[in-house]
Formats: structure tokens, sequence, C-alpha cells
């Protein structure tokens, strides 16, 4: 247990000494949740009055995909090319370990970001409602799949390959999942494919649970559900440590 521990700490420190870790988890969220909620530009769903009523719930799901495909994705992707993971999995650590200190780290990270979005947002006059309960489940379920999905690319390509492919479907699925413009607004053959994706469907999950007179649809669940279970799952068959 000791040496889990110590793991985690090596995890956040390396994390916190990324430049573009600290950038891409909180600096981006943080900008553009405090941008676009002063100026209203972007256009809102029917019924929210104030930006920053649809902006919290989709830059705390646009966190949750920078920590647990992004950041997991690119940092995995380079100790893998340099040895590091090879070396550490022969350690009494083991794999097992080192995989749940890794998501354990992303967890701390997560957990943070969160605190952070939540208190900018009700600065704001953000006012969270709805089934509030069901954001953590949601987020859960979303940080697996996004997990999955970093490790697959970190595990099956090369550390540039992956890190240029991480941030190329970050700023896809920022675009198209919900995040910062609605789906509603999405033409309906754009919308219908960003609804069966990752990010669409925890932005739907998010929206409805912190959003007085919502729901989570059943849609969402099960989209989340899928990506949960079938993105590990790919990533395990084909990731390769070295």
């Amino acid at each position: 247990m000791r040496a889990w521990r110590a793991q985690v700490g090596a995890e956040l420190r390396l994390t916190a000494r990324r430049g573009d870790s600290v950038l891409l988890n909180l600096a981006i969220p943080v900008g553009l949740l405090v941008f676009f909620s002063v100026v209203d530009v972007l256009p809102k769903p029917a019924g929210v009055r104030h930006p920053v009523q649809f902006l919290t719930p989709g830059v705390m799901a646009l966190a949750v995909m920078s920590t647990a495909m992004v950041s997991l994705g690119i940092a995995t992707g380079f100790e893998r090319q340099y040895g590091v993971l090879k070396r550490l999995g022969a350690t009494p650590l083991g794999r097992g370990r080192l995989l749940t200190a890794k998501i354990a780290s992303i967890a701390v990270v997560e957990i943070a970001q969160v605190a952070v979005l939540v208190g900018i947002g009700l600065a704001l006059g953000w006012s969270p409602g709805g089934p509030v309960g069901l954001a953590l489940p949601a987020i859960l379920a979303a940080t697996v799949a996004f997990a999955g999905l970093g490790l697959l690319m970190a595990g099956s390509l090369r550390a540039e390959v992956t890190l240029a492919a991480a941030n190329g479907l970050y700023l896809l699925l920022l675009l198209l999942g919900g995040m910062i413009f609605p789906l509603s607004k999405l033409p309906t053959p754009l919308r219908d494919v960003a609804r069966v994706l990752p990010a669409g469907a925890l932005s739907d999950a998010l929206h409805g649970a912190l959003t007085a007179g919502s729901g989570v649809p059943l849609r969402a669940w099960i989209v989340l559900a899928v990506w949960a279970v079938g993105a590990p799952v790919l990533a395990a068959r084909l990731f390769r440590w070295e």
C-alpha cells in the first residue's frame, strides 16, 4: 500500500510539473467559463437566460475529458516510448497497482477541477438545481470511458502520434460535445452523431443533473455505459507496454 501511495504522489507531482497539463486541465476550462460567461456571444439553449447556467456543467465535462483522456493519454504515451512503463511494471509495484495509481491521480485532479469550476460558476451567478447527485456517477462513467480512449491511443500509437491524435480529438469533441455550443444548435446529422459520443453523453448528463427542471436522459446513461465498457476493453486488448 505504501508503494501505491508513493506512486499516486509521484503521478500528481509529475502532473503539476507539466505546464501543458496545468494549462489543459485547469487554465483552459477556467478561461472558457469566465470569458464566455462574461462575454455573451455564444448561442444558448431555449429557456437559458445567463450563459453561466449552460457553461458551468459543460465546462465540467470538458475538464473531465481533458484530464482522463488527453493528459493521461499523452503522458502514458511518452512514458511507454521512453521505457518508463516497462521498468515500473517490473518493480514490486506491479502493473495492476501502477494503473490504479494513475486512475487515482486522475480522480484527485478531477476533484480539484470540479471544486474550482463550481466555485467560479457560483461566483458568476450559476444556480445549480435538478438531481445533483446524478452528476457523480456520470463523471465516474465518463472518466472510465475517456481513460480507456487515452490508454488506447497511448498503448497502440507512437508518442508523437498520440500527442497529435489526443489534441485533435479534444478539439473535435469540444466542438461536438455540447460543452460550449448547445447540441440543440447543431445540424440534425451532427447532433445525432454527437449524442452517441462520450463527450455528448456526459454533457447531456451533467446538464440534466445540474439544471433545475431537467433530468438525465436514458440515452446518455446507455451511451456512457457502452463507452465505459468498450473503450477500456479495447485498450486492454491492444495495449503494448513497450
